[in-house]
């Protein structure tokens, strides 16, 4: 087995923090946040990483003050318009992954431009997991199931996986959380069954080349468990 995770996800935790310790707006730190994970991309793309996952914003994070809120809606059509043109020129591959119908028509239409100039790359695929929870995928899951009037008997872990937001991609190796938090938050809930997950206390602002390094050596010395016999990564 390959000591390189072929799906790497990510929980981008700690961009308040990182600015509330500067004294400067929460949604400084989500600015800083974005130039930290263009580099992660490249860094990721290098090392031969083929899919990534980032929670950008969750189901959730509605209820962060408005001002907060407001912001981060702005900010994806400001990154797209800086750092799109970059991503693509390095074949990433970028998609939405959650509930568009609850966004903004600037904020979908932007996902919408970035999916069609970026859809025939193939050096790595960036999933952006916006207006995302891992419950509400499930639920949407099972909701397009009985949409399609399903037999019951019918019903396989397999088929109800090809539902989810994420069904045509392999399940995450790796699941990194940044800023100090050991928890999942209602990321990738069904996904995320055998992932191996690396806890840092960086803040995201702060995460780069080291890190970026030192995720792919905690997965390589991982023993890989399935439920049954293990297997070294």
């Amino acid at each position: 087995m390959s000591a390189l995770p072929h799906h790497v996800a990510i929980v981008m935790d700690g961009n308040g923090r990182w600015a509330e310790q500067r004294g400067e707006p929460r949604l400084n730190g989500h600015r800083a946040g974005v130039q930290a994970l263009v580099g992660a991309i490249q860094a990721f793309a290098q090392r031969g990483v083929r899919v990534l996952t980032v929670y950008a914003f969750s189901t959730e994070n509605w209820g962060r003050p408005e001002p907060e809120v407001s912001g981060l809606m702005g900010l994806v059509p400001t990154a797209m318009k800086a750092h799109l043109d970059r991503l693509n020129r390095n074949g990433i591959r970028v998609r939405m992954v959650g509930d568009g119908s609850g966004l903004s028509a600037s904020v979908r239409e932007a996902f919408q431009h970035m999916e069609a100039l970026t859809a025939c790359n193939e050096r790595l695929t960036l999933n952006v997991a916006f207006n995302y929870g891992g419950r509400w995928d499930v639920v949407q899951a099972c909701r397009q199931a009985l949409a399609q009037g399903w037999d019951p008997d019918s019903l396989t872990e397999e088929r109800l996986g090809q539902c989810l937001a994420l069904g045509d991609t392999p399940d995450p190796d790796l699941i990194i959380r940044t800023g100090g938090e050991c928890r999942l938050s209602n990321f990738l809930l069904w996904q995320a069954a055998y992932a191996e997950l690396h806890f840092t206390d960086r803040l995201w602002p702060d995460f780069g080349e080291p890190d970026v390094q030192e995720a792919p050596d905690f997965f390589a010395g991982r023993q890989r468990r399935f439920g049954g016999l293990q297997a070294a990564v």
